[in-house]
């Protein structure tokens, strides 16, 4: 794959998860009831190229099938985790620090894979994070409930994290189709589980409410399909530093959809985030870091 359409995927990766937040205000469910919907719904959406690719279910070794299992855990647990943080700190403390995620990504990166580290690519990240930083206002919170809700927010960001890590470990040998269908199957399972134990219902919800379960397994959940698919060809780092995006997409959205008008601070902030995320592409394209397909397992 060329790095001009990588980043184009990039690209429309921001804007899909940027819809996230949008749809989520369109809503009245119970943010589990969403996140079980999303999943099973983005299974349904996926199931004809999953059924194209059957053949490669025989191909998944034991090991394969407990890391799929391992990250569709981690994959509901972010979308729990950043939810509930939400009910205990500000958006703003939370969006923060959802943005360490290129971070501890580059540290996983180091740990598991040995890569190397690029002092341009921690300038890009860092003028990525203060734009986030400005557009977050540095609301931190304070008490106990805002801590609660910081440190909820953490671990949704290394859930997500170790569910990246753990595809770019095993998506090259397992068709990207089949693994997204897989874990966001197991995603749905657990939180289902969750919503079980909770009492809340698994009926009952509006018209509205589907077209947004739908909405949300279509555009957000496509996000992560081509991060699946990206992860053949980049690392971990590079598919999480393209997340600051969301922040400022999410922004620009909502000027269109909500009527919500961006302050100076935040097309400050936007500003630098853009420049961050255009700069770590640029380094990314003069690299030998994309993996030519040749050299990948095909499922």
């Amino acid at each position: 794959m060329k790095q001009g359409t990588i980043n184009l995927l990039l690209v429309i990766s921001i804007i899909c998860i940027s819809l996230s937040a949008i749809l989520v205000k369109l809503s009245d469910a119970p943010s589990t009831v969403m996140v079980m919907y999303r999943m099973f719904l983005a299974c349904l959406v996926i199931l004809p190229m999953v059924l194209k690719y059957r053949k490669s279910f025989a191909k998944i070794k034991r090991k394969e099938w407990a890391a799929i299992v391992f990250a569709g855990i981690f994959l509901a647990s972010h979308f729990g985790l950043w939810f509930e943080s939400l009910d205990h700190t500000t958006v703003a403390s939370s969006t923060l620090i959802l943005a360490l995620q290129p971070a501890i990504a580059l540290i996983g990166g180091l740990i598991f894979f040995k890569e190397k580290l690029d002092m341009r690519t921690v300038v890009a990240m860092g003028i990525a994070f203060i734009g986030v930083v400005i557009v977050g206002g540095g609301n931190l919170g304070t008490g106990n409930e805002a801590l609660l809700g910081n440190i909820l927010s953490f671990l949704a960001v290394v859930s997500v994290v170790a569910y990246l890590l753990i595809g770019q470990r095993n998506v090259k040998s397992i068709n990207h189709w089949v693994y997204s269908f897989l874990v966001f199957l197991i995603a749905g399972i657990t939180v289902a589980v969750f919503n079980l134990i909770s009492g809340l219902s698994f009926i009952g919800y509006s018209t509205n409410d589907w077209l947004v379960f739908l909405a949300l397994a279509i555009f957000p959940t496509g996000a992560h399909i081509i991060y699946n698919l990206l992860l053949n060809y980049v690392n971990t780092t590079t598919v999480s530093i393209s997340t600051l995006g969301e922040p400022i997409g999410a922004s620009l959205l909502a000027i269109v959809l909500l009527d919500e008008m961006l302050t100076p601070i935040e097309m400050v902030g936007g500003v630098l985030i853009i420049a961050g995320i255009f700069y770590f592409l640029r380094l990314q394209g003069g690299s030998k870091q994309v993996v030519p397909k040749e050299t990948i397992k095909s499922g």
